[in-house]
Protein backbone atom coordinates (compact mmCIF):
# COMPACT_ATOMS: atom_id res chain seq x y z
CA UNK A 1 0.00 0.00 0.00
CA UNK A 2 1.74 3.68 -0.83
CA UNK A 3 1.27 6.30 1.28
CA UNK A 4 2.56 9.90 1.90
CA UNK A 5 6.32 10.08 3.33
CA UNK A 6 5.20 12.56 6.01
CA UNK A 7 2.39 9.92 7.65
CA UNK A 8 5.31 7.73 8.17
CA UNK A 9 5.67 6.81 12.16
CA UNK A 10 8.16 4.78 14.64
CA UNK A 11 7.17 1.08 14.28
CA UNK A 12 5.83 1.22 10.75
CA UNK A 13 7.61 -0.99 8.29
CA UNK A 14 8.27 0.22 4.57
CA UNK A 15 9.82 -1.43 1.48
CA UNK A 16 12.46 0.62 0.30
CA UNK A 17 15.37 -0.16 -2.36
CA UNK A 18 14.63 -3.95 -2.31
CA UNK A 19 14.43 -4.10 1.35
CA UNK A 20 12.11 -4.39 4.39
CA UNK A 21 13.07 -1.67 6.94
CA UNK A 22 11.57 -1.30 10.41
CA UNK A 23 11.17 2.80 11.04
CA UNK A 24 12.71 3.70 14.57
CA UNK A 25 12.39 7.38 14.45
CA UNK A 26 11.07 9.85 11.73
CA UNK A 27 10.94 13.81 11.61
CA UNK A 28 9.61 16.74 9.79
CA UNK A 29 12.23 18.93 8.92
CA UNK A 30 11.46 22.59 7.67
CA UNK A 31 14.54 23.86 5.86
CA UNK A 32 14.74 27.72 5.89
CA UNK A 33 14.65 27.72 2.11
CA UNK A 34 12.90 24.67 -0.11
CA UNK A 35 10.46 21.95 0.77
CA UNK A 36 9.56 20.28 4.09
CA UNK A 37 11.18 16.86 4.08
CA UNK A 38 10.82 13.97 6.37
CA UNK A 39 13.87 12.55 8.15
CA UNK A 40 13.78 8.80 9.17
CA UNK A 41 15.96 6.67 11.09
CA UNK A 42 15.24 2.66 9.91
CA UNK A 43 16.58 -0.67 10.46
CA UNK A 44 17.30 -3.28 8.07
CA UNK A 45 14.37 -6.12 9.37
CA UNK A 46 16.39 -9.06 8.18
CA UNK A 47 20.38 -7.77 8.73
CA UNK A 48 19.91 -5.26 11.46
CA UNK A 49 21.17 -2.58 9.93
CA UNK A 50 20.35 1.03 10.53
CA UNK A 51 20.73 3.92 8.24
CA UNK A 52 18.64 6.94 7.65
CA UNK A 53 16.75 8.59 4.73
CA UNK A 54 15.39 11.47 3.57
CA UNK A 55 11.79 11.78 1.44
CA UNK A 56 10.13 14.87 0.28
CA UNK A 57 6.65 15.00 2.64
CA UNK A 58 4.43 14.62 -0.69
CA UNK A 59 6.69 11.28 -1.86
CA UNK A 60 4.71 8.21 -1.57
CA UNK A 61 6.50 4.91 -0.05
CA UNK A 62 5.29 1.42 0.20
CA UNK A 63 4.07 0.41 3.54
CA UNK A 64 3.98 -3.34 3.77
CA UNK A 65 1.26 -5.03 6.05
CA UNK A 66 2.89 -6.95 8.97
CA UNK A 67 0.77 -8.88 11.57
CA UNK A 68 0.77 -7.90 15.54
CA UNK A 69 0.77 -11.26 17.33
CA UNK A 70 0.65 -11.61 21.35
CA UNK A 71 3.58 -14.34 21.95
CA UNK A 72 4.51 -15.61 25.37
CA UNK A 73 8.17 -15.93 25.91
CA UNK A 74 9.19 -19.40 26.92
CA UNK A 75 13.26 -19.32 26.93
CA UNK A 76 16.33 -18.14 25.35
CA UNK A 77 20.00 -17.74 24.93
CA UNK A 78 22.61 -15.08 23.92
CA UNK A 79 21.91 -15.43 20.29
CA UNK A 80 18.11 -17.05 19.96
CA UNK A 81 14.95 -16.07 22.23
CA UNK A 82 11.77 -18.65 21.58
CA UNK A 83 8.30 -17.48 21.87
CA UNK A 84 4.79 -19.09 21.62
CA UNK A 85 2.03 -17.80 19.59
CA UNK A 86 -1.06 -17.90 22.64
CA UNK A 87 -3.63 -18.63 19.67
CA UNK A 88 -2.42 -21.53 17.88
CA UNK A 89 0.60 -22.68 19.77
CA UNK A 90 3.33 -22.33 17.51
CA UNK A 91 6.70 -21.57 18.72
CA UNK A 92 8.72 -18.91 16.74
CA UNK A 93 12.86 -18.16 17.37
CA UNK A 94 13.77 -14.84 17.17
CA UNK A 95 17.76 -13.94 16.63
CA UNK A 96 18.97 -11.66 19.50
CA UNK A 97 19.30 -8.83 16.93
CA UNK A 98 15.64 -8.15 16.44
CA UNK A 99 15.79 -7.82 20.36
CA UNK A 100 18.17 -5.59 21.21
CA UNK A 101 18.36 -4.12 24.28
CA UNK A 102 14.65 -5.19 25.02
CA UNK A 103 16.12 -8.65 25.87
CA UNK A 104 17.18 -7.80 29.58
CA UNK A 105 13.58 -7.24 29.94
CA UNK A 106 12.53 -10.73 29.68
CA UNK A 107 10.76 -12.84 31.77
CA UNK A 108 9.43 -16.03 31.96
CA UNK A 109 5.74 -16.15 30.52
CA UNK A 110 5.99 -12.85 29.59
CA UNK A 111 3.55 -11.84 27.30
CA UNK A 112 4.88 -9.62 24.08
CA UNK A 113 3.44 -8.04 20.84
CA UNK A 114 5.59 -9.57 18.03
CA UNK A 115 5.17 -7.88 14.57
CA UNK A 116 5.42 -10.15 12.35
CA UNK A 117 5.63 -10.59 8.14
CA UNK A 118 6.14 -13.56 5.98
CA UNK A 119 6.56 -15.65 9.13
CA UNK A 120 9.80 -13.77 10.01
CA UNK A 121 9.75 -11.36 13.12
CA UNK A 122 10.29 -7.37 12.50
CA UNK A 123 10.09 -6.21 16.32
CA UNK A 124 9.12 -6.98 19.47
CA UNK A 125 7.35 -4.45 22.07
CA UNK A 126 7.36 -4.80 25.74
CA UNK A 127 4.71 -4.33 28.35
CA UNK A 128 5.66 -0.52 29.24
CA UNK A 129 6.49 -1.63 32.43
CA UNK A 130 8.04 -4.82 34.66
CA UNK A 131 8.50 -5.62 38.04
CA UNK A 132 12.23 -6.11 38.72
CA UNK A 133 13.88 -6.93 41.81
CA UNK A 134 16.97 -5.41 43.46
CA UNK A 135 19.92 -6.98 43.82
CA UNK A 136 22.18 -3.95 44.94
CA UNK A 137 21.82 -0.81 46.37
CA UNK A 138 23.78 2.05 48.33
CA UNK A 139 22.50 2.22 52.25
CA UNK A 140 20.10 4.83 52.97
CA UNK A 141 21.62 7.64 54.49
CA UNK A 142 19.62 9.53 57.23
CA UNK A 143 18.56 13.34 55.65
CA UNK A 144 19.06 12.11 52.55
CA UNK A 145 16.00 12.63 51.53
CA UNK A 146 15.52 16.85 51.91
CA UNK A 147 16.00 17.26 48.18
CA UNK A 148 15.85 15.07 45.30
CA UNK A 149 18.02 12.88 45.14
CA UNK A 150 18.51 9.66 43.76
CA UNK A 151 21.14 6.60 44.39
CA UNK A 152 22.06 3.52 41.64
CA UNK A 153 20.58 0.48 41.74
CA UNK A 154 21.52 -2.59 40.12
CA UNK A 155 18.87 -5.25 39.09
CA UNK A 156 18.93 -8.84 39.00
CA UNK A 157 18.78 -8.54 35.50
CA UNK A 158 22.02 -6.77 35.59
CA UNK A 159 20.62 -3.59 34.64
CA UNK A 160 21.03 0.03 36.32
CA UNK A 161 18.99 2.39 37.52
CA UNK A 162 18.53 5.38 39.58
CA UNK A 163 16.29 4.94 42.51
CA UNK A 164 15.03 6.75 45.74
CA UNK A 165 17.17 6.36 48.44
CA UNK A 166 14.62 4.41 50.43
CA UNK A 167 14.95 1.47 47.82
CA UNK A 168 17.05 -1.03 49.91
CA UNK A 169 18.50 -4.23 48.30
CA UNK A 170 15.83 -7.41 47.75
CA UNK A 171 12.98 -4.78 46.96
CA UNK A 172 11.06 -5.04 44.08
CA UNK A 173 10.18 -2.05 42.04
CA UNK A 174 8.31 -0.99 38.64
CA UNK A 175 10.65 -0.26 36.00
CA UNK A 176 9.90 1.49 32.74
CA UNK A 177 10.98 -0.81 29.10
CA UNK A 178 11.12 2.54 27.07
CA UNK A 179 13.98 4.88 29.39
CA UNK A 180 15.16 2.29 31.93
CA UNK A 181 13.68 4.68 34.59
CA UNK A 182 12.27 3.77 38.31
CA UNK A 183 8.65 4.39 38.32
CA UNK A 184 7.30 2.96 41.98
CA UNK A 185 7.86 0.05 44.72
CA UNK A 186 5.79 -3.11 43.29
CA UNK A 187 2.76 -3.56 45.36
Amino acid sequence: MRVDANTLRAGHVIEHEGKLWVIIRSEIMIPGKGNAIVQIDMRDARTGTKTNVRFRTQESVEKVFVEDTDMQYLYGDDETYTFMDQASYEQLNIPADVLGGKARYLQENMVVKVRVHEGNALSVELPQTVVLEVTEADPYVKGQTASASYKPARMANGLRVMVPPFIEAGEKIVVNTADDSYVERAK
